[in-house]
């Protein structure tokens, strides 16, 4: 199984929306089409590679060093024995010659490869990618259906209350039953009343979790941890900056609502840190690392490895993103959940068409791959490539 080629091209991805930190007005993501020359039912077979939200596309890394390394290396350094493209082989070769650390941007762009090197691999052994991960490193088992939350909540000009709340309610009557909005973007006592008012709508059984984006120094990050006490919340997501451990710590300490992080970690060694030195949680917290911004399904495997090396489960890890390679990694190794965009960040975010959430789970196709074919608006991005 050869690489013949691979095309990337760059996705505008933009909308209004804000969150603690940045506005989405700008936002773009990169996607790639690994083609080769094995056949899936007669027609060449092409994995399919895009980013998550939040990081900008990667056009220049891929163009630059990570395409060029791929299409120079030998058929010995990209495959396995059998003659299948193996991605931890193809892993090293696209960092090859890269220096430790500085995580953060091009680990995006491998990240992008090695979903589309996944795609492909389990395209060509004829099984959706959950249940070749499940074969591979969970004995078989996998997930059905997945936990999923509803993520939205963005601040959006001119969106007052009434407009939170009948977001909310879309996405309840969508058949989630956690739903997550912003906080951060506007001062304490009126994300209160945000979410005193998202909190009165639910009902038995429905939670709400509330994210800061990294947004709060030391003192607000605490000030707002003292303030979530007075709710029952799914978590309290990023309080401060990604890799500031000791913030993290001192607010794990004073928050009774569980903490979620982990989505601007990209690295085995940043991740390492943050389970050395916050202070969180095993029993309690939640982990976000997101496998299309860290190096790919490659490198969270040994996030995995060091989790539960240091105690943690997987079952404590829900991947940011809201896309359909995170909810593959969900289901095959046994992950507590996934993100869910069911308004925003088109056409990436979103699960395959026709599969309607029950109770925040939602079932996977069994289709080859990653199934991007089998949703319609993602897929014509990939029909050009």
């Amino acid at each position: 199984m050869k690489i013949t080629r691979i095309v990337d091209t760059v996705v505008p991805i933009r909308s209004e929306i804000r969150n603690a930190y940045i506005s989405f007005s700008e936002m773009t993501a990169s996607a790639v089409a690994v083609h080769t020359d094995a056949k899936c039912d007669g027609k060449p077979l092409v994995g399919y590679g895009f980013n998550s939200n939040g990081r900008y596309s990667q056009s220049g890394i891929l163009r630059d060093r990570m395409i060029p390394r791929l299409m120079a290396a030998d058929d010995v350094s990209l495959c396995d024995e059998a003659g299948m493209l193996d991605p931890s082989r193809c892993w090293r070769v696209m960092m090859s010659n890269e220096k430790p650390g500085g995580h953060g941007e091009r680990s995006v762009a491998v990240g992008v490869l090695d979903m589309a090197i996944w795609d492909a691999v389990a395209k060509a052994e004829g099984k959706p990618l959950y249940r070749l991960l499940a074969d591979r490193y969970n004995e078989g088992r996998y997930q059905e259906e997945v936990y999923v939350y509803a993520a939205g909540g963005y601040y959006y000009p001119g969106k007052e209350i009434e407009g939170l709340l009948e977001e909310m309610r879309r996405y309840l009557d969508l058949g989630y039953s956690t739903v997550k909005i912003k906080i951060g973007g506007a001062p304490l006592h009126e994300d209160q009343r945000r979410i005193e008012a998202v909190l009165r709508i639910l009902g038995p059984g429905q939670d709400l979790a509330v994210d800061a984006n990294g947004r709060f120094d030391h003192a607000t990050a605490l000030e707002y941890a003292e303030a979530l006490n007075d709710y029952s919340l799914k978590w309290y997501e990023e309080p401060c900056e990604p890799l500031d451990y000791e913030i993290h710590a001192d607010v794990a300490q004073a928050s009774r609502n569980p903490i979620a992080t982990g989505e601007n970690i990209f690295s085995v060694p940043d991740a390492l840190n943050l389970i050395r030195y916050a202070r969180l949680v095993p029993e309690r917290d939640f982990l976000q690392f997101d496998p299309a911004l860290s190096y790919g399904v490659v490198e969270y495997l040994r996030i995995l490895e060091m989790l539960r090396a240091h105690g943690w489960s997987p079952r404590r890890c829900i991947p940011h993103g809201g896309h359909q390679m995170a909810l593959h990694v969900a289901s095959g190794l046994g992950l507590h959940g996934n993100e869910s965009y069911p308004g925003v960040f088109q056409p990436f975010g979103g699960f395959a068409d026709g599969m309607p959430v029950h109770n925040s789970r939602v079932r996977l196709p069994d289709a080859p791959g990653i199934g991007i074919e089998q949703k319609q608006n993602l897929y014509e991005v990939f029909r050009e490539l």
